[in-house]
């Protein structure tokens, strides 16, 4: 079968696939309530996406020119960074209206487009909200900064200074997660704001009723515009320690406090992130999001936790918060360890109240999955985490060109750095540049992402001419095909696509491998080498109520061989077998 041969036929799979299992919908599997569980949700960093207008960043048209692309790749929904007006100190995440399109990503008629297109192809549009702060150019902080009196001083987190010696100083030890204090002084007022985040990112203050209506009805305006539901950024941070005491120092095994890549003094974050306030919040945009008639509107939690405890407690008690808090406590392990990985998952499949995991591995913040790579076999390793993703009982969120093997490329001169963060703490700190480069579609001018000729907002990495999407459209084992017949597998098996999973061989610390098994029988056997040397591993699933020894091979590795039974699964170096018991 050659390779256009093979892409309509995965379309075609996708597109039976998605009208039997939204048959109840004549136009969007918006109105399945359970759409999201087990989707496959694509992030999009719009600046990198695709370029429609030659001006060298990503549009929302661009977005909607590659539609029938994440069609055929499988995707159920895309979520995108923020496409708000913005002065982009952050690239986004500094907003000054929430209820617009920034200019340089298009129109609100181009976003009611991508909607309306994305929505015929039976894909979700999610939109980042960003509750926790505002640009410090938006009017609602512009008036809050003008006066102590102005009625929106108390939309932010005003707070009076420690006077040292006659000078003001911050009112305690609390420090922005991009470096130096989180306190920034206003001589005018002859107060203090607080910003989680950069200088221009001040903190809502979530206790204030009037911020929480305001932001309320952001969500109603997103969700009047089509939207399939919201990722909700930096979520655990809305609320801070009213008594604002000092945080404690995070200390070296010397006793002394440990010093972050900006130079400060590390402190915990008890004071700052998680606190129980968070729940009522979560609770209340659920709320508005179940007032929408006819179509579910799902709640995507940013929450990078300390304990599967408080994985849990996102979900909220009755299920009344979070639909798919992040569990960062998998894809982030950062490194191939069987034992981790297995008690992480295991955490995820049996101590959240049966609740559905969101896996993550790669995101805008965090270098791409290559921080996994083994040298020698850096698409096998690649493969590794695209199976772990895929054929666990989960919604897996992936990153843009994940499918394709795009690299993180940080820059090498910090002249050439965008991201302030990188500015802040180069070198040890380079920024988010790496894993924001911009989609790698062909091995032409700009890697097909710009016209020819135009000059990029960031850089297109060296790796395009091997790794983009015409060429390996063309290439039968290459990580696109891997992915698309790894999604195609998960929507079309019974088992792996809701099937209940259940942890195999758990003492052996060369090969995670895990079973799922649908309600009609069907078990499914996924076995994951996270070694470079060639393993066997055998299966006896009579514990498990099956009987079955043979199996039939429903996708492997490149190079992979076709066992005879369950006794004898031979894996290569970062090999993957996924096999049918019979």
């Amino acid at each position: 079968m050659n390779a256009a041969a093979r892409r309509l036929s995965s379309l075609l799979l996708a597109f039976i696939f998605s009208t039997s299992l939204f048959a109840q919908s004549a136009t969007s599997p918006r109105e399945n309530p359970d759409w999201w569980k087990n989707a496959v949700i694509y992030e999009i960093y719009p600046r990198s996406f695709q370029d429609s207008n030659g001006d060298g960043i990503g549009d929302l048209n661009g977005i909607t020119s590659r539609l029938d692309y994440l069609q055929a790749l499988g995707i159920d929904a895309i979520w995108l960074t923020p496409i708000y007006p913005s002065p982009q100190v952050d690239f986004g995440y500094d907003i000054s209206d929430y209820t617009a399109i920034d200019p340089q990503y298009g129109t609100m008629a181009d976003f009611d487009r991508l909607v309306t297109e994305a929505r015929k192809r039976n894909i979700g549009i999610i939109m980042d909200l960003v509750l926790n702060h505002t640009s410090d150019q938006h009017p609602w902080f512009l008036e809050s900064h003008s006066s102590r009196n102005n009625p929106k001083r108390d939309w932010y987190m005003w707070h009076d200074p420690k006077m040292v010696d006659g000078k003001p100083e911050p009112p305690n030890n609390w420090l922005s997660v991009f470096g130096h204090s989180a306190w920034q002084w206003d001589a005018k007022t002859g107060q203090y704001y607080y910003h989680r985040f950069y200088i221009q990112q001040p903190d809502l203050n979530w206790s204030n009723p009037a911020v929480r209506k305001a932001m309320y009805d952001v969500e109603r305006f997103w969700i009047q515009h089509g939207v399939a539901g919201f990722r909700l950024d930096a979520i655990t941070s809305l609320f801070e320690d009213p008594t604002f005491t000092d945080e404690n120092y995070v200390l070296g095994p010397d006793g002394k406090p440990l010093i972050n890549v900006y130079g400060d003094k590390q402190v915990d974050t008890l004071k700052t992130d998680n606190l129980p306030e968070v729940h009522d919040v979560l609770r209340e945009l659920r709320q508005v999001a179940d007032q929408t008639h006819g179509r579910k509107v799902i709640l995507i939690g940013e929450t990078y936790l300390r304990s599967i405890d408080d994985l849990r407690k996102m979900y909220g008690p009755h299920n009344d918060e979070l639909d798919l808090p992040m569990d960062m406590q998998v894809g982030f392990i950062n490194r191939f360890d069987v034992n981790t990985f297995r008690e992480r998952i295991n955490q995820a499949e049996t101590e959240i109240n049966g609740d559905e995991p969101l896996f993550v591995f790669d995101n805008h913040d965090n270098f791409r999955w290559d921080r996994y790579d083994h040298d020698a076999h850096h698409e096998d390793a690649g493969r590794v985490i695209a199976a772990v993703l895929s054929a666990s009982r989960d919604t897996a969120m992936m990153y843009y060109g994940d499918e394709i093997g795009m690299v993180t490329t940080p820059p090498t001169r910090k002249d050439d750095v965008k991201d302030p963060i990188g500015i802040t703490g180069w070198p040890k700190e380079k920024g988010r540049d790496g894993e924001r480069t911009p989609m790698q579609w062909s091995d032409g001018p700009d890697a097909g992402f710009s016209p020819s000729g135009v000059k990029t907002w960031l850089p297109i990495p060296p790796s395009y001419e091997q790794n983009n999407v015409a060429a390996e459209e063309h290439e039968p084992d290459s990580m696109l095909r891997w992915y698309e017949q790894l999604i195609a597998l998960r929507k079309q098996d019974p088992a792996l696509h809701a099937g209940a999973e259940t942890m195999l061989n758990t003492i052996d610390e060369n090969v995670l491998s895990w079973l799922r098994e649908a309600d009609n029988g069907e078990v499914v056997v996924v076995a994951c080498n996270f070694t470079d040397q060639p393993q066997t591993v055998s299966f006896d699933l009579s514990a498990q109520g099956v009987r079955g020894t043979g199996v039939k091979t429903l996708l492997k590795t490149p190079g992979g061989t076709d066992p005879a039974s369950l006794r004898s699964v031979q894996l290569g170096p970062f090999g993957v077998y996924i096999g049918r018991v019979e």
